[in-house]
């Protein structure tokens, strides 16, 4: 039992993590309909950029979270603005491939400025373990937990309640529409850009707290593929709850299947998973079901 208890709190910390990042893909896609396969590259940039603040220069965490945040915002309002408004109005799989193309080009920059080595970020928490009963938490594993539910949290409002998040969910209900009603599309597009990239960089910053960092990060972007799927690449509420999903089932299947079978089924999980759920309920969890008339 306790084997299962902390199996299901690691499975819940990582899918959080999965979530925010998810969180990145349905924004670009709800917005323009573009599947952004550069979502991983921008987990792995964002930890390097806070590992070089505060290993390399000496900056405080928080100051060097903070400033990635801001790196954040101004790398998602460039590519926005640089690579992908010239876009504006091409077959989406030109955009598609661009994003793909945009991968290779921040995964090299990675590799020429800091290589191919695991690099373990500075102890920024205690590393005494906080018992749950009789089940031993890393403390890093209950505040990576706390953010990102409290982040989850605070993007739903913001999409909710605020008059930029309404405009968002406008624009990718109908973005005729919502031109007709004075909302600025492109600037929405580049708030999702924006967004994308900042919880991208959180994401990858948590991971890299938990783990420490290498090039093998971007892999995230997969990783956190299906669990955008799962959920519904146009629901919100459905990356949050395909996240937890996919984490726990990942951590499980771990544990328990991994040492029968000698290992690989942690990987393949969450996809055999997602199959079988698109089999069922072809548009995710949550999705938007899209019905055609002739």
């Amino acid at each position: 039992m306790d084997f299962f208890l902390l199996l299901l709190v690691n499975g819940l910390v990582v899918g959080s993590i999965y979530a925010l990042v998810a969180l990145g893909f349905v924004l670009i896609y709800k917005s323009s309909d573009v599947l952004n396969l550069a979502q991983g590259e921008l987990v792995m940039l964002g930890a390097y950029i806070c590992f070089a603040f505060v290993v390399q220069y000496n900056i405080p965490f928080f100051a060097a979270f903070v400033l990635t945040l801001v790196f954040s915002t101004i790398l998602g309002l460039s590519v926005e603005r640089v690579v992908l408004r010239p876009l504006i109005g091409q077959p989406i799989i030109s955009v598609i491939m661009v994003t793909i193309g945009l991968s290779s080009v921040l995964r090299a920059l990675v590799q020429a400025f800091w290589g191919t080595d695991t690099r373990p970020f500075p102890t920024i928490v205690s590393e005494a373990p906080v018992m749950l009963g009789s089940i031993p938490i890393s403390q890093v594993y209950i505040y990576s937990l706390a953010v990102s539910l409290v982040l989850l949290a605070i993007f739903t409002a913001f999409f909710r309640y605020s008059k930029t998040g309404i405009a968002m969910r406008a624009v990718a209900d109908d973005q005729q529409a919502a031109l007709s009603m004075g909302i600025s599309v492109r600037r929405i597009f580049a708030m999702a850009w924006i967004i994308a990239a900042v919880v991208s960089a959180i994401g990858g910053i948590m991971v890299g707290l938990i783990n420490g960092i290498n090039i093998s990060l971007s892999y995230m972007g997969l990783k956190v593929l299906p669990v955008a799927i799962l959920g519904g690449l146009d629901s919100i509420p459905g990356a949050v709850i395909g996240g937890l999903a996919i984490g726990v089932l990942e951590n499980l299947s771990g544990g328990y299947i991994d040492p029968i079978v000698g290992g690989g089924v942690k990987e393949v999980a969450p996809f055999v998973f997602l199959v079988f759920i698109l089999m069922i309920k072809p548009y995710g969890l949550f999705g938007k079901e899209i019905i055609e008339r002739v």
